[in-house]
């Protein structure tokens, strides 16, 4: 599977939080999430493993009771089961890739 620049599956999932699903093969979906400053993503947990890379802006996650601060180029992996959120402290883009497929994503 292929796709172009602005292709692909849009949602908001929260407010200020726009991803667009970029490409999904049987096993693992890949997103790009679009942040603005403040926006916030609640603590939550699912089943996939979520690998992802921060392509521009700062992030704060708090996992597991941990938390962490993300920039530019940084790159993290959460195992399935973990409970996590995030904050925006700048506009940010994250790419992230999910396993198994997130079917909610497409």
């Amino acid at each position: 599977m292929f796709s172009t620049a602005g292709a692909g599956t849009k949602k908001e999932p929260a407010e200020g939080i726009r991803l667009t699903t970029t490409v999904h093969g049987e096993k693992t979906l890949m997103g790009r999430f679009e942040m603005r400053k403040g926006a916030r993503i609640p603590v939550h947990s699912h089943h996939h493993e979520q690998t992802g890379v921060m392509i521009s802006g700062k992030l704060r996650f708090v996992v597991d009771g941990e938390t962490r601060d993300v920039e530019t180029g940084d790159s993290w992996c959460f195992k399935g089961g973990v409970e996590h959120s995030a904050e925006a402290l700048e506009d940010s883009i994250v790419i992230e890739v999910f396993s198994p497929l997130r079917e909610d994503y497409l």
